[in-house]
């Protein structure tokens, strides 16, 4: 393993982040920060509880999981888009390092910035809503995983995409819908029957239920069923990271 080649892509990925703490931090800190003021101190107080937790609190894990998806996917699909856009990949792929290597570097920086933020966030709530953490260790474990899956989610897209629109397709056409159709303001239990069903084919639904799980210990859905769902995910973005660099998809074009 190489070590030295894996902190400099890391140290590179992670530099540039400092360089755009405006876009990088504070953007997504501010824009969680209005929903926990709107739906969490103004609409929460008026609403009642769910599951024996406030609604304010009730919907910290979503929007946390929101910002966490959308930072993950777009953090890792930029850095190593950015390279490809520029040639610079092509350097990366003659150095005597493998693909693992490549994966740690650059999916490592982005889950680490993602993680950061997730913690942020999580401090900025306990300013407008009062809530608890009964598994802070389940919940740190959530959040790792989270971030890893979807940061390695994050890299397939850039990878796939040959422009700087294409970056922002799956996070704002799907990633974000499914989130919000995911249990992120409401329980699934409140919806039909037939609704239920279906919104159990959202793999969203899974890591939001999991991360509230560990917040109150409650949720719609067994923690360890959206375990199970998560290390599969990131399972398949391996294998799929694998079968790219083994092919040259889209590397060596």
């Amino acid at each position: 393993m190489n070590f030295y080649a894996i902190a400099a892509i890391y140290k590179f990925e992670m530099a540039r982040t400092f360089r755009t703490l405006m876009q990088s931090i504070a953007s997504p800190v501010l824009s969680t920060s209005l929903y926990f003021i709107v739906f969490g101190a103004a609409i929460g107080s008026r609403m009642g509880d769910i599951d024996g937790v406030g609604y304010g609190a009730f919907i910290i894990p979503g929007l946390v999981m929101l910002s966490l998806l959308n930072e993950s996917i777009s953090n890792a699909s930029f850095g190593i888009f950015f390279p490809k856009f520029s040639g610079t990949i092509y350097e990366v792929l003659s150095a005597p390092i493998s693909f693992v290597e490549i994966l740690f570097g650059y999916v490592g920086a982005a889950a680490t910035k993602s993680i950061l933020l997730g913690l942020l966030i999580l401090f900025t709530a306990s300013f407008f809503v009062d809530y608890q953490i009964m598994h802070p260790l389940w919940m740190l474990c959530f959040l790792v995983l989270t971030a890893v899956t979807f940061s390695l989610f994050g890299f397939i897209i850039g990878i796939w995409a040959d422009n700087f629109q294409k970056l922002q397709v799956i996070p704002l056409m799907v990633i974000t819908p499914l989130t919000f159709l995911g249990g992120s303001f409401y329980s699934i239990s409140m919806l039909p029957p037939l609704w239920q069903k279906i919104t159990l084919f959202n793999p969203v639904v899974y890591l939001i239920n999991g991360f509230r799980w560990s917040f109150y210990g409650v949720a719609d859905l067994d923690f360890r069923v959206s375990l199970g769902m998560t290390f599969l995910f990131m399972l398949t973005c391996i294998l799929i990271i694998a079968w790219i660099f083994k092919s040259g998809y889209r590397l060596r074009q």
